[in-house]
């Protein structure tokens, strides 16, 4: 997917002042691995505020889901997505879903009108996701989620 754009200053604090790069990638590596995300060969290298992504995945989803965990991550500003989506032979081709970045005074139901049209459309939101969300009423500003597609809209 090539290098996502995320917000320096949000996200989970997993990082302390003086951590050198290898101890910040093991830390953001331990945290892909706590969310239960199913991913093989998983590396993840951070040089300052970027951090690079490799390993193997079997679904978009769980590639995007892997990218957000990393790149909501407070002083993670860029994510490279060197994932490798390694398809099952009778696999259907999975579209790719959007990314928003939530603004103060949003929620999902505000944003599923917006992006859906429907406010109602807040679950479809919500679990593309978990795990990293846990409470539909628990987001933040300058946190990103995936918006995937739905039919009719």
């Amino acid at each position: 997917m090539g290098l996502i754009d995320f917000v320096l200053g949000a996200g989970d604090k997993l990082f302390g002042p003086k951590e050198s790069d290898q101890e910040r990638s093991a830390k953001v590596e331990n945290q892909v691995r706590r969310m239960g995300l199913s991913v093989e060969m998983l590396r993840i290298e951070v040089k300052g505020d970027q951090a690079t992504v490799t390993g193997k995945v079997h679904s978009q989803a769980e590639r995007e889901k892997i990218v957000l965990t990393v790149g909501n991550t407070n002083g993670i500003s860029k994510v490279d997505d060197r994932l490798e989506l390694v398809k099952k032979e009778a696999a259907v081709k999975e579209p790719e879903a959007r990314y928003y970045t939530v603004v103060k005074g949003d929620s999902l139901s505000k944003i599923a009108k917006v992006q859906y049209g429907d406010a109602m459309k807040y679950p479809v939101i919500f679990e593309a996701n978990k795990p990293m969300l846990t409470d539909p009423d628990k987001i933040y500003p300058g946190q990103v989620l995936r918006i995937p597609p739905v039919a009719g809209s």
